[in-house]
C-alpha cells in the first residue's frame, strides 16, 4: 500500500507540550505545572446561560458569523476595554483562538511566504504556517529586552517574502507584555515592509501593573492588523472553544469562507455563554476576572520569589499566568532539567525549547495552579536542585 500523507502532514513535528501531559496522566502523585489552563470554574451565571440556552431547545446552528448578540457586544468590548474599533460585521465568532491563529494564516499565507514569529512564543503558529507551505521566520526575543518584538531584531529578519508578523502579547510562554511605546515603534518597519499584523490577544485581560495595549487601538493600525481573541483564559472557559477573530474586510471574508468550509460555525450554547459573560461583565465592571487576576498575581509573586531563592534567573512575567525561568546554571538544557524534574521529583514543567530556539536554556512553569500545588511543587524542586 502506497504512503498516502501529505508531504506537510508527514514533516509535521508533535507537540513539544503534549508529551509531558501524557507522562504526568500515569503519575497520580504528580505536580503540574504544564497546563496553559486557568484552575477556576466557569463562573456560575456564564453556566447558566449556557444551560439555559438548552433548556430553551436553541441546539441549532447559528449563523456562520456567529449570533448578532454576541458580536454586538464583543464590538463593545473591544472598544471599551482596549480602544479597537471593530463593527459587530467584521468579527468573526470561532472555535476559540486556536481556530482564529488557523485561519488567519490560511487566509493570507501561501507558498513560499514568509510568516515572522517571535521566538520563544506559542507552539502553534509555526505548524501552521508549514501546513500553509508558508515558511515561520524566528524573530529573536530576548530576556535582557523583555522578551519583546524590537524594531530592530523585525528589520534582521525581514525578507522581501515576508508577509506577516505575529504580535502575541501578553506572551505564552515567557509573561512579557509590550507598551504602547513599544507597539508603536514597530509601526514603521511594520508600513516600511508592509506586513499585516496578526495580534494574539488571548491573554490580554490577564496584565499585572501597566494595563494591556491593543496594537488595533493604534493610529492607522486597524486597516493591516487581524485580531485575535477568546474566552478561554480571563474568563475561565477553556472547555467551551468560544473566541473571536476581527479583521480588515477581504481577510475578514476570506477567514469567513474558511470557517464556512471546516467549522460553519462555534457552538451555540457556547456562544449563549460568551454573550452572559460580556454582559455580566459590563454590568459588575469585570469582577470575576478582577478576581482571578488578583489570585495569579499573588501566584506570580510567589513563584519569583522561589526561582530567586532557588537560584534560577527568571525575567519577571508582566502578562498570562506563566513564569519562564532560566536553568543554565544548573548545567542542564531546558529539555533534559524537565525530563529529570518529572521523572525524579514528578514535577511536570515544559522545556523552553517547545517554544523556540531561544527556549533551549529555560523551562515554561504555569502559575493557574492552588498556591497549595505550587508550594508542593517548589518543595520537590528544591529537592531536585540539591542534588544536582
Amino acid at each position: 500500500m502506497r504512503d498516502f500523507l501529505s508531504p506537510a502532514a508527514r514533516g509535521l513535528k508533535p507537540s513539544g507540550i503534549r508529551k509531558y501531559f501524557d507522562l504526568v496522566s500515569t503519575m497520580p502523585d504528580a505536580v503540574s505545572l504544564g497546563v496553559g489552563e486557568p484552575d477556576f470554574v466557569t463562573p456560575w451565571e456564564i453556566r447558566s446561560a449556557g444551560m439555559l440556552s438548552i433548556r430553551r431547545g436553541e441546539t441549532q446552528y447559528t449563523s456562520n458569523r456567529g449570533l448578532l448578540e454576541l458580536r454586538k457586544l464583543l464590538s463593545r468590548y473591544l472598544f471599551e476595554r482596549f480602544s479597537a474599533d471593530y463593527p459587530p460585521d467584521r468579527i468573526l465568532v470561532t472555535v476559540g483562538a486556536s481556530e482564529g491563529i488557523d485561519l488567519a494564516l490560511r487566509a493570507v499565507c501561501g507558498p513560499g511566504d514568509e510568516v515572522l514569529v517571535p521566538d520563544p512564543a506559542y507552539v502553534s503558529y509555526a505548524p501552521i504556517v508549514s501546513l500553509c507551505g508558508g515558511k515561520a521566520v524566528p524573530v529573536a526575543c530576548r530576556a535582557e529586552e523583555g522578551f519583546i518584538l524590537t524594531p530592530e531584531a523585525v528589520e534582521a529578519a525581514v525578507t522581501a517574502r515576508a508577509k506577516c508578523l505575529i504580535v502575541p502579547y501578553p506572551n505564552n510562554p515567557t509573561g512579557a507584555v509590550m507598551t504602547r511605546h513599544q507597539l508603536e515603534a514597530l509601526v514603521p518597519v511594520v508600513e516600511k515592509h508592509d506586513l499585516l499584523v496578526i495580534s494574539d490577544e488571548i491573554y490580554g485581560e490577564l496584565t499585572y501593573g501597566e494595563k494591556h495595549v491593543s496594537i488595533a487601538s493604534i493610529a492607522d493600525m486597524v486597516p493591516r492588523c487581524v485580531l485575535l481573541g477568546g474566552f478561554s483564559k480571563a474568563f475561565a472557559m477553556t472547555g467551551w472553544r468560544v473566541g473571536f477573530a476581527a479583521a480588515p474586510p477581504a481577510i475578514d471574508e476570506a477567514m469567513l469562507k474558511i470557517h464556512q468550509y471546516t467549522i460553519l460555525c462555534a457552538p451555540r450554547t457556547s456562544q449563549h455563554a460568551a454573550a452572559a459573560a460580556l454582559a455580566l461583565g459590563f454590568d459588575d465592571g469585570f469582577a470575576a476576572i478582577e478576581k482571578m487576576r488578583a489570585e495569579y498575581d499573588g501566584r506570580r509573586r510567589y513563584l519569583l520569589d522561589v526561582f530567586r531563592r532557588l537560584g534560577l534567573p527568571c525575567f519577571e512575567p508582566r502578562g498570562a499566568f506563566y513564569a519562564f525561568p532560566s536553568v543554565k546554571e544548573t548545567g542542564l538544557t531546558g529539555e533534559e532539567f524537565a525530563e529529570r524534574l518529572l521523572m525524579e521529583e514528578h514535577v511536570a514543567v515544559v522545556p523552553g525549547s517547545a517554544f523556540g530556539d531561544s527556549g533551549a536554556w529555560h523551562v515554561r512553569c504555569s502559575y493557574a495552579t492552588s498556591l497549595d500545588r505550587l508550594r508542593e511543587a517548589a518543595l520537590r524542586m528544591e529537592r531536585f536542585l540539591k542534588r544536582l
